[in-house]
């Protein structure tokens, strides 16, 4: 039964109205789009706010709501409309909420807690994914118009998952047929894309979507920033400063296509296929003067994703369900680099061939208890290849880890919803290592007083797969990082352990949230943490503990919705070789962050503006008056200093037009650091062929528009 929650937007009384008048109305009125869209969106936020257990709906902006056990949820088709974002970028979607950043502005870089990007767990359509980002991070890979659900788990995650110790991000497509086709296009500054949804009967559905960049076609503004930005301190930008180059000729483009199967083999029996294709290329080509004359030669560097699924649900009785599911992804990161100068061709190569086989049954003897059991396998193979021709060396390694994992966990819910219960627990088999790992995972939420809820939350978690950078100019200097596999000595399994606790309090319009938060991450090696002081060509092996706190006001009135949130973190290494064995502040502790934005909504109008400020990124510099000794930099404590604070302040507007009942027609604009504000997000020295110390700034996009247009039918 249905109930109203204390403190929510719509309450049952609300619903039953809706419900009547949605039975009352003809069936023609009901096919006039704007009435039918209104009565249905009702009850879709009346249904998220009881079943779902949703905290707050529109957090922050429509589409975006937290729900009760410490989680997040997106959907892309409601999102409103965030400070420098009118397009539903998950990725960037992310970083307006509390706890969750990028410290170098990229999508491909997510820092949820203090962790880094390697520890969030990516999953699409049940896949796991090794690659995140277009434009080599500043753009998400995923295309947000097939997405129709995203949760986000911080802590507290459900025995369900492995991986990911820092954070888990899970996106869905639609898994139910459809009874329209629904098609839509657009285009902004960067890409076009087009998605269909076509029912080909009522028991089956295909989707299809794709995007592709028109960089390549057409150079606009929004690309010139993008590009200088992506590619700074790499080595298109070092060869273009070479006095020995005479010319360089850059071509950069990218693609994603996603499709989906969806098939009802009976009222029982449902079957999904899922498959998804990222693609990013940069090439370029350098002219220069050699003994023996003008000599061309083209560097390249391609990163790619191909993944498939098979999903297949069997409804037993309105009591059992189960599921098995295999997929497949394939992740490769290739580049050739040649320097003419000094007759020499590097050959790099990352590849992740990953696959696994999951298996769920979900059992519900009472409305009040939920129980799920599991077992997952999975096989991953790593290969990393170094080729050098001047002077001759080759590198080739392949590692592979399979692993078994059995997991359980039941939920209670009580009949009025105050309280609810989540407790369970997985277990993981490396017969590669003889090794098992116990992981419990708890998850509680209490209301009381009518508009207060207190949670807790707590987990084990474990990954196997991490990324490191051996050097700074590997793959042209563009993504340095690649994917490897723990060795259970040199390279051990990342663990981590995390409880946090909270309290929220909502009512009418007002939303505020509070929590504390405890992190301690071990088995992570110096390579993973992109050290680029005294510490870059050491080997080592540790952890980080974070402790910290999240807060947010949001408030909503209409038209209007505002917030104001802040971010505290006190992140601190542990390495047995690093500073003597003395903890230090963590490459990516972003001490202090605050965010804050208004938005604003009229009629079709949507307006959206915010400040983005958050405290300065650790850095080492050379010591004061002796920068440079024995041919390398004195570098000072690691970590000592910080950069200056980032600030930076964006705006967005939309506006929705109706041309007919079923055509929608959307147009955007935004700018991105309105005040062109010079932000340095990474400073690092090194040693010239003068042997004197010099000091590289890597700075922030400046100001950068963007618009956009969309029609959907």
């Amino acid at each position: 039964m249905l109930s109203a929650i204390p403190g929510d937007e719509l309450n049952l009384n609300e619903a039953l109205d809706i419900i009547k008048l949605s039975a009352s109305v003809s069936f023609t009125i009901l096919n006039e789009r704007f009435i039918a869209v209104k009565v249905i969106n009702k009850l879709e936020t009346f249904l998220d706010q009881t079943l779902d257990e949703i905290l707050v709906s529109n957090y922050i902006t429509s589409g975006v709501s937290k729900k009760s056990l410490g989680s997040f949820n997106i959907k892309p088709e409601k999102f409103g409309i965030l400070p420098g974002l009118v397009e539903p970028d998950v990725l960037l979607i992310l970083q307006s909420l509390p706890g969750i950043t990028s410290t170098d502005e990229t999508v491909s870089n997510l820092n949820v807690r203090g962790g880094t990007n390697d520890q969030n767990l990516i999953v699409f359509d049940g896949m796991k994914m090794y690659q995140s980002g277009h434009f080599f991070g500043l753009i998400s890979a995923f295309n947000p118009y097939l997405t129709k659900n995203v949760s986000v788990i911080k802590n507290g995650s459900s025995a369900f998952y492995g991986d990911g110790v820092s954070s888990i991000l899970n996106m869905q497509t639609s898994t139910e047929v459809g009874e329209e086709t629904k098609i839509g296009a657009g285009i902004n500054m960067i890409y076009g894309d087009v998605f269909a949804e076509v029912p080909l009967n009522k028991n089956i559905e295909f989707q299809l979507s794709a995007r592709r960049s028109i960089t390549d076609l057409i150079s606009t503004p929004t690309f010139n920033n993008y590009f200088d930005r992506v590619f700074q301190d790499s080595d298109l930008s070092r060869t273009a400063a070479s006095n020995q180059t005479l010319t360089q000729d850059e071509n950069f483009y990218f693609y994603d296509v996603n499709a989906k199967l969806l098939m009802n083999l009976s009222e029982k029996d449902k079957i999904n296929m899922s498959f998804i294709n990222f693609f990013n290329t940069v090439d370029y080509q350098e002219t220069a003067a050699i003994s023996i004359g003008d000599q061309s030669l083209t560097s390249s560097l391609t990163q790619s994703t191909l993944a498939g699924s098979f999903t297949y649900n069997r409804k037993w009785s309105d009591k059992i369900n189960t599921e098995a599911q295999f997929y497949i992804t394939d992740y490769q990161l290739d580049a050739t680099n040649f320097d003419i100068i000094n007759n020499q061709r590097l050959i790099q190569a990352n590849e992740v061939l990953d696959g696994a086989v999951k298996l769920n049954l979900n059992y519900k003897p009472l409305e009040i208890l939920d129980i799920n059991f599991g077992y997952q396998f999975n096989e991953v193979g790593i290969t990393n290849l170094e080729d050098v021709n001047n002077p001759l060396f080759r590198s080739f390694i392949k590692e592979v880890i399979r692993s078994h994992s059995g997991y359980a966990e039941a939920t209670f819910k009580s009949n009025n919803g105050n309280t609810i219960i989540r407790g369970g627990g997985r277990v993981n088999a490396f017969q590669k290592f003889d090794t098992y790992l116990l992981e419990p995972r708890f998850a509680f939420s209490q209301r009381f007083a009518n508009y207060f809820k207190f949670e807790l939350l707590g987990e084990f978690k474990s990954q196997t797969t991490t990324q490191i950078i051996d050097l700074q100019n590997d793959f042209l200097g563009v993504e340095k990082r690649r994917w490897i596999l723990s060795n259970n000595s040199s390279i051990p399994i990342v663990k981590s352990k995390q409880a946090s606790a909270g309290i929220s309090f909502k009512k009418n319009n007002l939303f505020i949230n509070a929590e504390g938060f405890y992190k301690e991450v071990t088995g992570i090696t110096a390579r993973s943490q992109a050290f680029q002081n005294q510490f870059q060509f050491i080997t080592d092996i540790g952890g980080y503990t974070v402790k910290g706190a999240e807060f947010l006001i949001n408030y909503q009135n209409g038209k209007l919705s505002s917030w104001l949130s802040y971010t505290f973190n006190d992140n601190q290494y542990q390495f047995a070789n690093l500073n003597n064995g003395e903890p230090f502040r963590n490459n990516f502790e972003i001490e202090h962050l605050v965010n804050f934005g208004i938005n604003y909504n009229v009629n079709n109008f949507k307006l959206s503006s915010g400040v983005n400020w958050h405290s300065g990124l650790p850095i080492t510099r050379p010591v004061t008056g002796n920068k440079v000794f024995n041919n390398r930099i004195n570098f000072e404590s690691p970590n000592n200093s910080t950069t200056q604070d980032y600030l930076r302040v964006d705006a967005s507007a939309s506006y929705s037009l109706n041309i007919s009942k079923r055509t929608k027609l959307d147009l955007g604009a935004s700018v991105w650091n309105v005040f062109n504000t010079k932000n340095v997000i990474n400073t690092y020295y090194y040693v010239n062929e003068s042997n004197q110390p010099v000091k590289v700034e890597n700075l922030s996009l400046g100001i950068t528009p963007n618009f956009f247009a969309r029609i959907t039918l």
